[in-house]
């Protein structure tokens, strides 16, 4: 398999993963008070966006390296 090909198609499985989770969230813990050997801790949750545009992209940038692929002849 041609890695051009390969490429693309990974490009396109990308572009349809960030077009169906428009949006993904990680939580990270900080320290917020430490007396001595007692330590609180809190949660905080982060949001982070991804733009369909993105998604659309590199659905585009796959289907291109498909036809490139596919109409060069090594």
């Amino acid at each position: 398999m041609k890695p051009i090909l390969l490429i693309g198609i990974v490009l396109i499985a990308l572009g349809g993963a960030i077009l169906g989770y428009e949006q993904y969230s990680y939580t990270t813990r900080e320290q917020v008070l430490q007396i001595g050997s007692l330590t609180a801790t809190a949660e905080q949750t982060h949001t982070v966006t991804l733009p369909p545009l993105l998604g659309w992209l590199l659905i585009g940038g796959g289907v291109f390296l498909l036809g490139y692929a596919a109409l060069s002849k090594k």
